[in-house]
């Protein structure tokens, strides 16, 4: 493999400086950060699921609620959250899972075109069921998002 297509950990970290560490001929992602910041967001939501936790049939305001915390609360977030994956189009499915995969280390940010392209050979199912099933899910993306010079705190202080 070429030296401009280094795949895996141990390169050095790229410049987190005021400018966004990749350059753009580079490539960039053709995902709106925002998209990016809600599947954090949601990702977030569903982590903090706590399974030791069953379902009961008491009287939520009697115990704080925590009914939410369980697999059954958390439903309707899983089902929002794949469903708004399901609804982006196959190259925004990519760039999330490419987006991922750099966040995660496999990939570094200058090597955006090679990630999208590997993203889009391997793809064998749903894209949500991968994502959903990864864990550090929004911990991964939000990595990414730095190394593009992008952050979703103007996204979450309007939302949380």
């Amino acid at each position: 493999m070429s030296e401009s297509g280094k795949l895996f950990k141990g390169h050095p970290a790229p410049d987190l400086g005021e400018e966004p560490a990749v350059p753009l001929d580079e490539g960039m992602p053709d995902i709106n950060p925002e998209k990016i910041c809600f599947v954090i967001v949601k990702a977030r939501e569903l982590a903090a699921e706590d399974s030791g936790v069953e379902a009961d049939a008491s009287n939520a305001s009697d115990d704080r609620f925590q009914s939410i915390l369980t697999k059954d609360g958390e439903a309707p977030t899983e089902a929002e959250l794949k469903g708004f994956i399901n609804a982006m189009d196959e190259d925004e499915q990519t760039a999330l899972v490419a987006m991922m995969w750099i966040g995660r280390g496999d990939y570094d940010a200058p090597d955006w075109k090679l990630a999208m392209a590997e993203a889009r050979a391997r793809r064998s199912g749903p894209v949500s069921q991968y994502l959903l099933g990864t864990p550090l899910l929004s911990d991964y993306l939000e990595t990414a998002l730095s190394e593009f010079g992008e952050s979703c705190s103007d996204f979450e202080m309007g939302r949380l």
